[in-house]
Parts: C-alpha cells; structure tokens; sequence
C-alpha cells in the first residue's frame, strides 16, 4: 500500500499557475455593446430591404466598422499575474515580464515602458482627468477635516478626529484616489515587488492581432471598389 510519503515528485499533481487579473473599462464595454447592436440594426435591415447595390455596401461597411468596434471597445484589456503584464491593445498584444518594465508612467494616458525604451498604451486602463479631479477635492476636503476634527457632513466641530470618525462609520481611511490611478498605483507596487524574481524575467513580446486587422483591410478594400465602381 503506498501511502502519502512514498509519492515521487514526478506522480503528484503540479501546482496550478496563478490566474490572470483582469483590467477592463466598464464604460468602453457598454458603449461598444451600444454600437454594435446599433451597427448591426441599421446593417443588417440594409442587407434585408435594400435595393441595388445597397446591400453589397452594407455588407462591405459591416466588415469594416464591426472588427474596429470591436477593436477599440471590447477588445482592449490587461492581464496581470505574478509573473508578467499583457497587455491587449486594439491592433497588438504585448506581453512584458516585470523584469523587463522599466516604469509604469501616468499622464494623459497610461503606459508602461519597457527597459528597451519602448512605450506601450493601456487602452484598458483610460485616464479619466475628471474622476482624477473629483479624488483631489475629496481628499482635501478630508485632509481639512482632519485638521479641524470635524467629520465629513456632521455640523459643528471638535468631537472625535476624523480617524476613528471614519473608522467606525466603515468609510475608507486612506487616501482617495481616481480608479484607474489606484490600478496603476496597484501594478507598480507589482511590478517593485516582482522585477527581480527569477520567474518574472524574459523577454518582450508583440503579436499584431491579424483577425481584427485582416477583416477591416478586407471591408475598406470591398467598400473601396463598390464606390469606385459607382
């Protein structure tokens, strides 16, 4: 009978690998859900009911517009794991070992660098410079409230700081920050964490994502020669 402490390394079960964590906006999602029912509504009921040459021209613009709906609202997303960042961006898939990031940089957009100097996009993570704005108020307005002891919407002052105010109302303590700049705040301490680990190193890799360029090329090249020929 072979019990627990007589299995060879080669017979037990291998330790899965950690799951991806997935970034995506919310609101790129709906409003690509959004255009593409309208896309496909006025497209199809164009293939159904037109004459002559219309549907041959709404055949031709659904080939090119639904791939590049798709390309820029539900495609874009970030994986992350212990180990590496993919990025999937509307034309390219990067994926980069945190070893090979040199920064994650914030700004008018969100990018990552790579040691090489190559800058890369997070089409999935979109600097939003009004929720960045509305954080900034609300964590001044709880820093003056700090300073003066009195808690957010409660009249009067003195009584209990602030602190122990939102400690025992169950609202966050730190600092507030816009979503998508937490996230990147998140990646960086990864990315700070993980860099020297041995399984985080390799090299940087780009697949261009032929499936939704091929069929756009395709539509353009159709809706091209369709008002040529016209």
């Amino acid at each position: 009978m072979t019990t627990p402490h007589d299995q060879s390394p080669a017979s037990q079960p291998p330790v899965p690998a950690a799951k991806d964590r997935i970034h995506r906006s919310p609101m790129a999602v709906v409003g690509g859900v959004v255009l593409l029912a309208i896309v496909g509504w006025l497209g199809i009921d164009a293939l159904i009911k037109g004459d002559g040459r219309t549907p041959w021209l709404a055949l031709a613009g659904l080939i090119l517009v639904v791939p590049l709906v798709i390309a820029f609202t539900l495609r874009p997303a970030v994986f992350v794991n212990d180990d590496r960042l993919r990025v999937r961006n509307p034309f390219r898939v990067i994926t980069l070992p945190w070893g090979e990031i040199a920064t994650l940089r914030s700004g008018y957009s969100n990018e990552v660098v790579a040691k090489s100097g190559a800058k890369y996009q997070l089409w999935a993570v979109p600097v939003s410079l009004r929720a960045r704005k509305k954080a900034t108020r609300q964590q001044a307005r709880a820093g003056a409230d700090a300073r003066t002891g009195h808690a957010p919407g409660m009249p009067g002052r003195g009584g209990p700081g602030l602190g122990s105010v939102l400690r025992g109302s169950g609202v966050p303590d730190g600092p507030t920050r816009a979503a998508t700049d937490q996230i990147m705040d998140d990646l960086r301490a990864l990315q700070e964490d993980r860099e020297r680990a041995e399984t985080a190193q390799g090299e940087v890799t780009v697949r261009w994502a032929y499936e939704i360029a091929a069929p756009a090329v395709a539509g353009a090249v159709l809706l091209a020669i369709l008002l040529a020929t016209g």
